[in-house]
């Protein structure tokens, strides 16, 4: 029997060091793969070498380590910790001035483990990415683990990425000194890979080289034929962007004027400079005329005419409802062609800043040449594929791509003539220079050139459409693409691609040719296909290392997103992986509600099915003591338990779970709902292949396995939470050790022989969690001592917070943004539902999660009304300030309605209502005190209310008087309150000035 130590990534992993090297490489933008290209739910490459490194090392504690293994760890260890000090960190720092004092400590395995972990974290440093002597070093350890661990000498671990998707995992292996073996069913994905793995270590500078010299060449020759079309103004200003509305009839009686459709009037919106346009209404001709106002106060600017879909006529006030502007846009495919330009933005020399002016008929003349030209190309066009993008928008998942809903039925309608020229012209000059090239270098080189003048042209596309909204700030066009869905945009900014500002090929092609100078290239030759991970190309025991980062359950069509690319790389490159019209979707593994060709809807069994095929494949190609790692991040327990099952019925046996940091800490869809701010990473051992992993019995007993369950997740909790790891991310987190358990059985048996499914399990998994989290809320007090509605708030707070500062999930005013299907609050798109962008009050959860969380501290939601309101797939913990009523006269549903004169402030509102339920109950006032709360929490809340509409005597009878404040255990709740609650919300503040009465009163 075969039995293998266990790695680094199964015994520890420095998570907060790493995570805060993800997050500070989110913002980096120079010489980072991202900036190649967009690619949607990249990971941070400091979480992937980091882990990938703690995959492939064994752990030197482990008694069955290899002690060549050891021996190398020592000596590259102490060459890199006494020839770089100055690059070491200042936790390895004080780790290595031990090591100095005290040499023999090299020789204790548990602190050579330490060290590692240390390397790994400052290896994780995007600072330290390219640096040689941490390549070195880790390239070394990666040779040294491999050959220790029986694998042939002279060969390098494999590490396979199914979903390869941006390329970040395989990159990292190359990095670190592994081979890596990427696919993706998504050739937009596959082309990423090619660069990255093969284009760039093969040629480097070269190849930043020759695309220097060719998108030169691009540039010039699209000069000479675009010219005429973005001509400079008489004055020798330079236009750099052109504003256009699309355009509606008003429905209004007698009426008919044509309307723009405009988000916002506002220009620019910078320090003291603002300009901004204002609506002139001309009824005699039945149009909108426009000036511009410089020094624009925000009292002088009206709203624009369009608001969730419905416009507004200045001429007449008529609203055309939004079914009605669906349908005029519908018939003219959008209203793209017909669109009408409202302002022109220059530069002018020697002068800076930004400058506005109105259209003339020479800039309308100019327009019309380029559609004439653009007729004219079209026509005289030959060739497989059309001129524009003739291939359909996939015209069912609305929730991603809404443009189809206003006649954007193909590719080609989502540009204006003009853009539609441009991009044309673009795309065949790329292809001209690719074949230009192969005629003077060998043909890999050929590929690699004009594959990356190919993504220059995407990003040309990306910022040269008619979805890219003006923003008065940066006063800029908005890129296409900033969340992971394509909105509808009325009012809409048209770059200009031969000049030298935001939105221009040279721009773009400069800053492609920077990367590639500074992204580095000392790296091995990756392995990329084109392929389905349920069927993998690769035979079975060939890899080392199983590293993936799947889709998740629904979030993310990637192939309907990569359309919008895709059709464009068609006309631009040469291969069979560009032959079909779209991108595949069949196979793609999401959870998809409308349906797809071939396939119908793509449900949880479909995503549970194909899941467990590609983990399977995956167990398949590992060898027998490889490793895997399932990257997963999804916030609803349906996603989770739908890739947990998938692991498990593909026999894999969980070993660990790490939960890295990889979201910026102000991302907008992360706030006040229990989105994860971590991807965890799943650790996991294939069950068939590891034997000796198995408990001896292949049929677990659940008794066993419920007593077991507890005492993994008391001693899990507290190493999170001295991470930094607190929530929702805790509580995913945990899925790994109380998995382990589980996991190692191939089936679980109860004593009646009746076997325990997943769900079941996940359902005490839950509850554990919930009970030992409650016990590190109340500092090991005795929770039981408080009703389930206090249990049930302060679980309810801990699971959304983040860890930033102990309650980062607040956006300060204890109202959490709603964001339904992930879509944040976009003014620019169609939102008929108004739920869609409101913002609502309270501490939202996912029901089902909240469901599981109460039922783990004996509550229920259904007794619970007075503080939780459940809508749907929603449940929402109340704010305080709607329970005045319920607390203090009457027991009623909805929040009570402050007067309008008064509705300035929330505190005003509480004041309002106080004042009403008093005289609804008789009066109580400044003379008697309210009477008591039932719980625990709602005397707290009582409190807080009185505080917050400034009732001092009130509260002090309150607290003394009815003996409130005698109560140990409404200090001791008050005070969990204020650590749960997100700084700076009204809540927070209000427990804050209760708790702060606590030594005046003698308590």
């Amino acid at each position: 029997m075969n039995r293998y130590p266990k790695r680094l990534i199964e015994v520890d992993l420095p998570i907060k060091r790493i995570s805060e090297n993800a997050r500070r490489e989110k913002s980096i933008r120079h010489g980072h793969i991202s900036t190649l290209h967009i690619w949607w739910a990249r990971r941070p490459l400091a979480a992937c070498r980091a882990v990938i490194c703690a995959a492939l090392w064994p752990d030197p504690a482990d008694p069955l380590c290899p002690d060549s293994f050891r021996e190398a760890a020592k000596e590259w260890i102490r060459k890199w910790a006494n020839n770089y000090r100055a690059l070491l960190s200042p936790e390895s720092l004080k780790r290595f001035i031990g090591f100095q004092k005290n040499p023999d400590k090299f020789n204790d395995n548990l602190e050579l483990r330490y060290a590692l972990l240390d390397f790994i974290a400052d290896f994780s440093n995007w600072d330290n990415s390219t640096r040689g002597e941490y390549l070195e070093t880790s390239r070394a350890l990666t040779q040294t683990a491999h050959e220790a661990l029986g694998g042939m000498p002279g060969t390098k671990p494999l590490v396979v990425d199914p979903f390869a998707g941006g390329g970040s995992i395989p990159l990292e292996a190359l990095r670190v000194g592994a081979d890596a073996f990427a696919s993706d069913l998504n050739p937009v994905a596959v082309l990423l890979n090619k660069v990255v793995l093969e284009y760039i270590p093969k040629y480097g500078q070269q190849l930043a080289n020759e695309v220097r010299k060719w998108g030169e060449w691009i540039k010039k020759e699209a000069e000479k034929e675009l010219a005429e079309f973005y001509p400079k103004d008489p004055d020798g200003a330079t236009p750099i962007a052109y504003l256009w509305a699309r355009t509606i009839r008003c429905e209004g009686p007698g009426c008919g004027a044509e309307v723009p459709l405009i988000r916002s009037l506002w220009l620019a919106k910078k320090g003291s400079r603002s300009v901004a346009l204002r609506m002139v209404p001309n009824q005699r001709e039945k149009r909108v005329d426009f000036e511009i106002i410089q020094n624009a106060k925000a009292q002088d600017i009206k709203d624009g005419t369009v608001r969730r879909g419905s416009a507004t006529c200045p001429c007449c006030g008529f609203t055309t409802q939004v079914d009605s502007v669906r349908r005029q846009l519908k018939e003219r495919k959008g209203g793209t062609a017909d669109a009408v330009l409202l302002c022109i933005v220059t530069t002018r020399v020697g002068q800076q800043g930004r400058f506005y002016r109105l259209p003339n008929d020479y800039d309308i003349k100019i327009l019309k040449n380029a559609a004439q030209e653009l007729k004219q190309r079209d026509k005289a066009h030959v060739g497989q594929l059309s001129l524009l993008p003739n291939e359909p928008v996939n015209p069912l998942p609305h929730s991603v791509n809404r443009v189809p809903l206003y006649g954007m039925e193909t590719w080609g309608d989502v540009f204006t003539p003009r853009q539609a020229l441009m991009l044309s012209t673009f795309s065949r000059l790329v292809h001209k220079a690719g074949e230009k090239v192969a005629t003077n270098h060998e043909k890999g080189l050929a590929s690699a050139i004009q594959s990356l003048l190919a993504l220059v042209l995407d990003k040309q596309a990306d910022l040269g459409n008619s979805l890219n909204a003006w923003e008065p700030i940066a006063q800029c066009p908005r890129h296409l693409f900033g969340r992971q869905a394509i909105p509808m945009v009325w009012d809409f900014a048209e770059g200009v691609p031969l000049s030298i500002s935001s939105g221009s090929f040279k721009v773009f092609f400069d800053t492609l040719v920077k990367t590639l100078s500074n992204i580095g290239c000392n790296w091995s030759v990756g392995q990329i296909e084109c392929s389905s991970a349920t069927a993998h190309p690769l035979p079975d025991s060939a890899a080392q290392c199983f590293f993936t980062d799947p889709p998740y359950y629904d979030m993310i069509s990637y192939a309907d997103l990569s359309d919008f690319f895709y059709v464009w790389l068609r006309r631009t490159l040469n291969g069979k992986q560009w032959e079909s019209p779209l991108t595949p979707k069949a196979e793609e593994i999401i959870v998809e509600p409308t349906p797809v060709e071939s396939v119908g809807i793509k449900d949880v069994n479909f995503y549970l099915k194909k899941m467990t095929q590609a983990m399977s494949e995956g167990q398949r190609i590992l060898s027998p003591g490889g490793i895997g790692v399932v990257v997963f991040a999804h916030k609803s327990t349906s996603g989770w338990e739908a890739q947990l099952q998938a692991m498990m019925d593909a026999g894999w046996i969980i070993t660990g779970s790490w939960p890295i940091d990889t979201e910026m800490a102000t991302k907008v869809a992360g706030i006040g709902q229990s989105r994860l701010m971590s991807s965890v990473h799943l650790v996991c051992r294939p069950r068939q292949k590891l034997n000796d992993l198995l408990h001896p019995a292949d049929i677990g007993d659940w008794r066993d396995i419920l007593a077991e369950l507890p005492t993994r997740i008391h001693e899990w909790m507290p190493r999170l939470s001295a991470e930094g790891v607190v929530g929702a991310d805790a509580i995913f987190a945990c899925l790994g050790p109380a998995l382990e358990i589980f996991s190692r059985y191939s089936r679980v048996e109860k004593a009646s022989g009746e076997q325990v499914t997943l769900r079941e399990y996940l359902e005490h998994v839950w509850a554990t969690v919930s009970r030992e989290a409650l016990n590190m809320i109340f500092k090991g007090a005795d929770a039981t001592g408080f009703e389930e509605d206090a249990r049930l708030t302060a679980m309810w707070l801990w699971t959304l917070s983040t860890g930033v500062n102990g309650n980062g999930n607040g956006n300060g005013n204890g109202k959490a943004k709603s964001v339904p299907n992930e879509r944040q609050e976009d003014d620019t798109e169609d939102e008929e539902s108004p739920a869609t962008g409101i913002k609502v009050s309270g501490f939202v959860l996912e029901y089902d999660a909240a469901r599981k969380i109460a039922q783990g501290l004996g509550a229920h939601l259904e007794h619970l009304t007075s503080i939780v309101e459940v809508k749907g797939d929603k449940a929402r913990l109340m704010p305080v300030s709607e329970r005045t009523r319920h607390l203090f006269g009457k027991d009623e549903d909805k929040a009570p309605q402050a007067k309008k004169q008064k509705k300035k402030t929330r505190q005003l509102a509480l004041f309002v209502t106080l004042d009403e339920v008093e005289e609804e109950s008789g009066g109580w006032g400044e003379k008697n005190v309210p009477k008591l709360g039932i719980t625990i929490l709602d005397r707290i809340h009582q409190s807080m209310i009185l505080f917050a509409a400034g009732r001092g005597e009130a509260l002090k009878r309150f607290l003394v008087e009815k003996g409130v404040g005698r109560d140990q255990r409404f200090w001791r709740l008050a005070q969990a309150l204020s650590a749960l609650y997100p700084a700076h919300c009204d809540e927070k503040r209000w427990v804050d000035g209760v708790l702060a009465r606590k030594k005046g009163l003698g308590f």
